[in-house]
């Protein structure tokens, strides 16, 4: 693990393997690492957002639950962001496939079910007369 984390802040060692691929794909890696952290960043923001905006809901505490929950996503977002973008410049480099990963569905499941709460949450304000 500690190896992995010392890849994204060294780029020398990153440069150290494989040969020098063309650099449009490293360009686009690039600009896929820099798309997940704007989902993060959106993320985040939104946790902000649902922190000082959202007025009280139904459950006790549930405003602050999903506050932490954005917040929580829009970090593991931006460090597998990172991770994802040091592994696939490797891959790359040493002319391998490229690493696959369950997170788009983890993170696409994740924010499907978030959004059914809260759908959930207004509904049950709604009929009990908007407390």
């Amino acid at each position: 693990m500690w190896q992995a984390i010392r890849r994204w802040f060294d780029p020398r060692e990153l440069r150290s393997v494989g040969s020098t691929p063309d650099y449009r794909f490293s360009l686009a890696n690039e600009r896929t690492f820099l798309a997940w952290l704007r989902t993060g960043l959106a993320l985040v923001a939104g946790g902000l957002a649902a922190a000082q905006f959202l007025p009280p809901l139904p459950l006790r505490h549930l405003r602050e639950v999903i506050a932490v929950a954005l917040l929580l996503l829009g970090g593991a977002v931006a460090v597998r962001a990172v991770d994802h973008w040091a592994r696939t410049e490797r891959a790359i480099r040493l002319g391998e496939e490229l690493p696959v990963s369950r997170f788009p569905a983890v993170l696409a499941l994740a924010v499907g079910l978030g959004a059914l709460l809260l759908v959930a949450a207004v509904l049950a304000r709604a009929v009990g007369g908007g407390r």
